[in-house]
């Protein structure tokens, strides 16, 4: 009568199996991180577009009638250095808002970013098994690098068959399929994991600058007014409204009612 023989595991292969481990506890944290940076990132474009939309149009209406004072006064008084300088500065700052207003405008985006519960699932799922800081070699990892930015492409878009896509490619894919030798896995396994440990800190640091931004600031205030039944953006718009009015009114004084008719002040 035989016996079955039971194999021991070599110490390098008890070693890969913690090391394993580890990775697979650290990976779910990395993807976890990329969701929320994602998502956080995705609230405040979402939230600075509608304010562009919102205030900013209002701002660039208020930056020009203050660029077209500004320059009826430099050229009614050709001597004042002073004067020139100031409406040249107005006149840079109502061109920086035309820009920053057209950005937002040529956006697809309207509405407040607020993923499904589909979508951050898939996301979730995509960054555990995509990230570019898993990958073996090099050429894995310009592969996975592009792969991910389609993804939080996808994912700012709210495009969930785009997700759903891209995961069952990647499912299909030959290169989904691992193997080679213990230590090779081994010594793998352990540059994986400095890797993602090192992509945790930087998540964490930008993260934080998000937190910190005055854009996040106004996330704040604005969910502040929400629940107190206020829209904030549009009280912030109608205060400026209520700039533009006096503005158009000293404009009007100088004897000019279209702020697009600048003075010669080069």
């Amino acid at each position: 009568m035989s016996r079955q023989v039971q194999r021991i595991r070599t110490p390098e292969e008890d070693e890969l199996a913690s090391k394993l481990q580890e990775l697979s506890s650290l990976e779910g944290r990395l993807a976890q991180g990329e969701l929320d940076l994602a998502t956080l990132g995705g609230v405040l474009e979402s939230l600075e577009i509608r304010y562009r939309r919102i205030v900013g149009t209002k701002y660039l209406e208020l930056d020009t009638i203050n660029a077209a004072i500004a320059e009826i006064l430099a050229a009614r008084q050709p001597s004042d250095e002073q004067a020139r300088a100031d409406a040249r500065q107005a006149y840079a700052r109502a061109e920086q808002t035309a820009k920053e207003t057209e950005d937002a405008a040529l956006s697809r985006k309207v509405e407040a970013f607020s993923p499904t519960p589909r979508l951050r699932e898939l996301y979730r799922s995509l960054a555990k098994m995509i990230h570019p800081d898993l990958a073996v070699d090099k050429r894995d990892q310009g592969r996975r690098t592009w792969v991910m930015a389609e993804v939080n492409r996808a994912y700012r878009e709210g495009d969930v068959n785009r997700l759903e896509a891209i995961l069952t490619e990647w499912q299909s894919s030959p290169d989904a399929i691992e193997g080679e030798d213990v230590p090779s896995r081994l010594v793998r396994t352990i540059r994986m994991i400095a890797r993602v440990r090192t992509r945790l800190a930087q998540i964490e640091l930008e993260m934080q600058a998000m937190v910190e931004s005055d854009l996040h600031a106004l996330r704040q205030k604005c969910l502040d007014a929400a629940e107190a039944g206020k829209d904030l953006l549009q009280e912030m718009a109608d205060k400026v409204g209520a700039e533009i009015r006096a503005a158009k009114a000293s404009l009007e004084s100088l004897g000019v009612t279209d702020p697009r008719e600048r003075a010669d002040i080069e």
